[in-house]
């Protein structure tokens, strides 16, 4: 292992305290690795991985989520001082909402020997993260027990995160789809139950096997679910995505760090700016750019805006899969209104690509007051008359009260975040909890619930729009007046005033769009409270004008990866009723 870094100056409760208690316990094996983004990262042999994991799993103050889990083929990087040898680096990314802070935990691995121990035993929702780097680097997890493709379709040859993998279609032979070759794509698709571990029949019956989806009306894209029925009742279920995986994170590989901006609107397609949101933040972090206040806070507003119109769309949605028709059309009267303020702001309704590295794309136009006024006195008399003619409706809650429950400790060792986490009375809202962009400088309500349940999923969106509409009130009422972009060199673009004045900063304007800026050497996250719960980038620079890794963590991803453990022993209308309160799009799962 490599020589320890020094710790940063802190004290007792701070988020450098669990490092002290793992080196306390675990002694010089585990190696300090210092980022820019306040995490701590901490290098712990591959035979001491599952003590260390299950330690900080079972501390008096806990780490209860596995957040994230992915690798890094660190191979062809060059800037890794301070870092033990390593081909391919496993992490783990924990969250402990009683300290709220998190911890990384980063293993080392030989190219002559891709082998890991699972942690399922721990979190069982490790399970999907170790299929997706086995599909994707190629790394064993042993004593996993599906340890299947996930992302990409079975008969699939390669892992396409390695640097070795092409990473454009014009570096690969020309596609040809033989009728043999089709023949076998079907049958790699053909469900095996046995595979799962699920039974045929019992001794005086046979039970039923159903494909929902692929494509499905309640399933909100491109999703299959196979369902292990005896008669309606469910026994069992698989999940089945990456139907709509399109490496998003292997593009950020092959993108300037400015022009992977507008990729980052298509993960959550509905979330927009949302998704601009942490990917600009991490980036930010890596150059050391502080944005001025106006930039903060038009970034708030915009991104409220987003919350409200997926909401909308969700609660629509959401009423029409329990039968309610007339709703639906309302809400996209609104959503429209929604999306013509942001129109004029940013140009674009639905995939603005509008924030920018240091700031946004230009200044809000003359007008723009009117237009978000004219919003904010429109929207609240709507959201009273959804809750009480759509969500208090008797039909609705015979449908949705009681279904598809499940507790705050079961949300969080599935890594349940946002609106389905705050629906079993978890009081963690990002923006409350560590505020970012200026948060800190609003007031509103954490909306919560206690059942978790359908119910109450849909009604703590219903509540989070309202609490939208006062945040979107402050940024009108309290703009701050300054510059749209930072004043840094690494801006991009910078000012396009400023590049007709000198001609340092017209060379700078040109190569960071032709070229893109490069960015320091390291690496930084940044997590937000998007649309559909907790969503990050995780980005390694090695010092260049495009991302040597770019990871994407999305809510949704582990929010399906739960279906499993709540519907099981239910009808299948109530898992109808289950996926449509759950709000995932499918390419915010499958990126």
């Amino acid at each position: 292992m490599a020589d320890n870094a020094p710790l940063p100056p802190s004290t007792p409760g701070t988020e450098y305290e669990v490092v002290r208690e793992l080196q306390s316990r675990f002694g010089e094996q585990i190696v300090f690795q210092p980022t820019k983004d306040s995490v701590p990262t901490l290098w712990v042999p591959r035979a001491e991985l599952i003590e260390v994991l299950r330690f900080l799993r079972n501390l008096s103050r806990p780490y209860v989520m596995l957040y994230d889990l992915s690798a890094i083929d660190e191979r062809l990087r060059k800037h890794r001082e301070g870092q033990p040898k390593s081909d391919f680096t496993v992490f783990y990314h924990l969250l402990s909402i009683e300290r709220n802070s998190d911890v990384r935990i980063k293993v080392a691995l030989s190219e002559s020997d891709l082998h890991v121990p699972t942690s399922i035993g721990i979190w069982p929702n490790a399970s999907w993260y170790e299929r997706e780097v086995w599909d994707l680097f190629g790394i064993t997890f042993d004593g996993h027990p599906h340890l299947y493709r996930i992302m990409l379709p079975r008969t699939w040859v390669g892992h396409p995160l390695r640097k070795d993998y092409p990473a454009r279609a014009t570096e690969f032979d020309p596609f040809a789809l033989t009728a043999a070759r089709q023949d076998a794509e079907q049958e790699a698709l053909r469900f095996n139950p046995e595979e799962w571990g699920m039974k045929r029949g019992a001794r005086d019956e046979d039970y039923m096997f159903l494909n929902l989806g692929p494509n499905h009306p309640s399933a909100h894209g491109a999703f299959r679910i196979v369902l292990q029925l005896d008669g309606e009742e469910i026994l069992d279920c698989v999940p089945d995505i990456g139907y709509h995986h399109r490496g998003a994170e292997k593009m950020g590989e092959r993108q300037s760090w400015h022009s992977y901006i507008p990729y980052t609107d298509r993960i959550d397609y509905l979330g927009g700016v949302m998704n601009n949101l942490p990917y600009v933040l991490t980036v930010e972090k890596l150059a050391g750019i502080e944005v001025p206040d106006r930039v903060k806070t038009i970034r708030v507003m915009l991104t409220e805006f987003f919350r409200i119109t997926s909401h909308l769309l969700f609660l629509g949605t959401y009423i029409q899969d329990m039968g309610g028709m007339t709703p639906i059309f309302f809400m996209f009267t609104d959503r429209k209104k929604a999306y013509d303020v942001i129109e004029a702001i940013t140009g674009f309704r639905m995939h603005p690509a509008w924030f920018r590295i240091g700031g946004v794309a230009h200044d809000l136009p003359r007008g723009w007051e009117k237009l978000v006024r004219d919003f904010l006195d429109w929207m609240p008399s709507r959201l009273n008359e959804y809750e009480k003619a759509a969500m208090r409706n008797s039909v609705m809650k015979a449908r949705t009260v009681g279904v598809a429950q499940y507790n705050a400790k079961e949300a969080l060792e599935w890594g349940v975040t946002g609106p389905n986490l705050r629906a079993t009375g978890v009081d963690f809202d990002l923006r409350k909890a560590r505020p970012y962009s200026g948060y800190e400088n609003f007031e509103f309500e954490v909306p919560l619930a206690q059942n978790g349940d359908a119910y109450d999923r849909g009604m703590v969106r219903l509540e989070e729009m309202r609490q939208s509409l006062r945040i979107i009130r402050q940024c009108l009422d309290h703009m701050p007046a300054g510059p749209y972009k930072a004043d840094h060199p690494l801006t991009c673009p910078p000012p396009k005033e400023r590049t007709l004045q000198d001609i340092e900063t017209l060379i700078t304007h040109f190569l960071s769009v032709s070229w893109g800026p490069v960015i320091p050497a390291g690496e930084s996250s940044q997590m937000i409270e998007a649309t559909k719960g907790i969503n990050s980038y995780y980005l390694t620079s090695d010092h260049g004008t495009m991302s040597y890794r770019t990871r994407i963590r999305t809510p949704s991803f582990p929010h399906l990866q739960q279906i499993p453990s709540v519907i099981r022993g239910s009808m299948i209308p109530d898992l109808i009723a289950y996926l449509a309160s759950i709000d995932f799009v499918m390419a915010d799962v499958d990126r």
